[in-house]
């Protein structure tokens, strides 16, 4: 999109299957796992960019050495920082014990990040400042190898307050009320719990230090993650890793955050999105299988996994903005979605420009939106071929209107380019839209001045400021008689609450749109109306039980917000005419069938916080408090 909005984070987690000597014979280097965890992580920088972190864990090492190593970093290039800060050690290795550098227990017995399972994460911060404590891994730390754990995840959680009071219940004293320190202590809690059970069974049959290796043997993650995920309500990809080497990444029960794993003989690997496997390791696409709704994949000790239920799952609502926006459109399956996404607006489009043709030029921003503008193109020449065999069925086609016909293409232009060598640093508001202004180039030359409809596609319009602030000027500034903004996402008009920083409604141009026409038509009451009915569900204890602020979209055709929202972000002084085509929620869903999760444009969320949330926001605009909904 035009305006880039934060949003969900990335996860990678290697378990080695074979010992780290097997991986230097083969190879020839103990860096194979650091080198193939480094290409996954920015493989799935798209995901994070305000942090990341690196943890790994020994599986055999003797007592009083570290099985346990972490960094994180908020550096201006955090991958690049961690993994510079690891091979720092193995380059000191090389320099002072060149011997060594090979030996695989030597490596383990004294040096970091040696160990068999690998856990890394991208950062993008929706809760929390961009400070290293806000990064994960998240580690908990116990002297008993078998209660230590470190976690991280794509999630949010939107019952935060609920669990937090449900530790204190417990008698924890956890030392931060966000949805991260509590979804860990949560799975903590039910991981001491069931060391406590497995000690219990075996105690008086053997004795320590045997009883710590029959414990960890013993240990079902399985019912540990059963216990701590049926109170969580959010959308999740958890990851975490034992102390003892066991591993897992769990998803919640509608699926709405991501989650892929591949195995081999030697490796077992899981990632939030596709194309990274393949990237570090040539697997197949079709090789590559999504952890399913509620499932868990668990590795053991030993590097045995599988995929097992934890939760029941639900109606399936994967989120449609990764096939939309976040993900690499590298991935085929998202690769064509997108592309299908711009075909199927054709017909909105050709009604916008009353199907002239002849006279529109074709373009897109940003170089995300690529794909779907590759779909709008390919529909387009669907539609000149229908129509090319309409005029010759005709019959009595003279040679000049039959070259006519075979020759005539859409005009497809490279618009508006970005410097990416340019930065905005500046933060007055007064000043930015001048500096946003100088980050975009225009092609000369190409549109006819008074005569030419410029069509732009865009993945989404969330705020629309860029677009009221810069964009639209410089298209202006090509002298367009019309200019037609093309979203390939429907309109955005509720928050988002499961790991997308979208969570206030004023800043959706669809919300101020529908405001505007309340006011417009003499409706003002409705807002009032509603705020009361969202009041006293939340005194009623209900706020989850309906989603309030779809009342007020629904007074409305879907036409009359879009053209509002074109009133609206108009800058004073645009010459062209202005119009906004919005993809509809019916073409989304044919495009992505398998990813239906569309709560952002029509409010249907699939947990019962989603109403909750929604509701809160609404409640926190209309009495003008500038805070999270969740």
């Amino acid at each position: 999109m035009s305006e880039a909005i934060k949003h969900e984070c990335g996860i990678a987690l290697i378990r080695l299957r074979k010992p780290l000597d097997y991986y230097i014979e083969k190879y020839g280097s103990p860096l194979y796992p650091i080198n193939k965890l480094y290409v996954l992580m920015e493989k799935q920088s798209n995901r994070g960019q305000d942090g990341a972190g690196v943890a790994n864990v020994k599986v055999n090492v003797p007592a009083g050495h570290r099985y346990i190593s972490r960094y994180r970093s908020v550096m201006n290039r955090p991958i690049v920082d961690i993994f510079g800060k690891i091979n720092a050690k193995y380059r000191d290795v090389l320099k002072n014990n060149p011997d060594k550098f090979k030996n695989a227990d030597w490596l383990q017995e004294n040096l970091a990040f040696t160990g068999e399972v690998w856990l890394g994460h991208l950062r993008y911060g929706t809760h929390g400042k961009n400070e290293i404590e806000s990064c994960h891994p998240m580690l908990r730390q116990s002297n008993w190898r078998s209660r230590n754990l470190v976690c991280a995840g794509n999630f949010n959680m939107t019952n935060a307050e609920e669990l937090f009071r449900k530790l204190v219940k417990l008698g924890q004293h956890p030392k931060d009320m966000g949805d991260t320190v509590t979804v860990m202590e949560k799975i903590g809690h039910f991981l001491d719990e069931e060391n406590q059970r497995v000690f219990e069974r075996f105690k008086g049959i053997y004795d320590n230090p045997a009883l710590s290796d029959i414990i960890e043997d013993n240990m079902d993650l399985q019912r540990v993650l059963h216990r701590a995920c049926r109170d969580f309500d959010g959308g999740y990809a958890l990851a975490g890793v034992t102390g003892y080497g066991s591993s897992f990444v769990v998803r919640d029960p509608a699926g709405i955050r991501p989650a892929y794993y591949w195995a081999d003989d030697e490796v077992v690997v899981v990632t939030s999105e596709r194309p990274p496997l393949k990237a570090a390791f040539g697997a197949k696409f079709e090789d590559i299988k999504e952890i399913q709704p509620g499932n868990a994949v668990i590795i053991d000790k030993y590097g045995e996994f599988g995929e097992y239920n934890i939760v029941p799952a639900v109606e399936r609502k994967a989120c449609s903005f990764e096939r939309i926006y976040f993900s690499r459109g590298a991935d085929d399956e998202i690769y064509q979605e997108r592309k299908m996404l711009g075909k199927l607006l054709v017909p909105q489009v050709l009604k916008e420009i009353e199907h002239d043709l002849e006279n529109t030029v074709f373009s897109y921003i940003p170089n995300s939106a690529e794909a779907s503008f590759y779909g709008l193109m390919e529909g387009l020449d669907n539609h000149l071929t229908a129509w090319r065999k309409e005029q010759l069925l005709k019959g009595d086609v003279t040679e000049e209107r039959l070259d006519k016909i075979l020759n005539f293409k859409p005009r497809f232009e490279k618009l508006v380019s970005k410097d990416v060598k340019l930065r905005t640093f500046i933060t007055n508001d007064n000043d930015r839209g001048d500096m946003v202004s100088q980050v975009y180039e225009m092609t000369q030359g190409v549109v006819k001045r008074s005569v030419d409809t410029i069509v732009v596609i865009d993945d989404s319009i969330v705020r629309g400021t860029t677009l009221e602030k810069s964009i639209l000027k410089l298209l202006d500034k090509l002298g367009p008689k019309k200019i037609v903004i093309v979203s390939s996402a429907p309109q955005i008009r509720y928050p988002d609450c499961y790991g997308i920083d979208m969570s206030k409604v004023r800043e959706f141009v669809a919300f101020r749109a529908m405001l505007a026409l309340l006011k417009e038509k003499g409706l003002d009451y409705m807002k009032e109306e509603v705020l009361e009915e969202a009041q006293r569900s939340f005194m009623n204890k209900k706020g989850h039980k309906q989603n309030f602020v779809k009342r007020l979209f629904d007074t409305f055709e879907y036409a009359e917000v879009s053209d509002k929202i074109a009133e609206i972000l108009k800058p004073a002084g645009l010459k062209a005419e202005l119009a906004i085509v919005y993809q509809t929620v019916e073409n989304l869903n044919i495009a992505c069938p398998k990813n239906l999760g569309d709560w952002y444009f029509t409010g249907n969320y699939p947990t019962k916080g989603g109403n909750k949330v929604v509701n809160k926001a609404y409640i926190n605009f209309m009495e003008g408090k500038e805070v999270r909904a969740y």
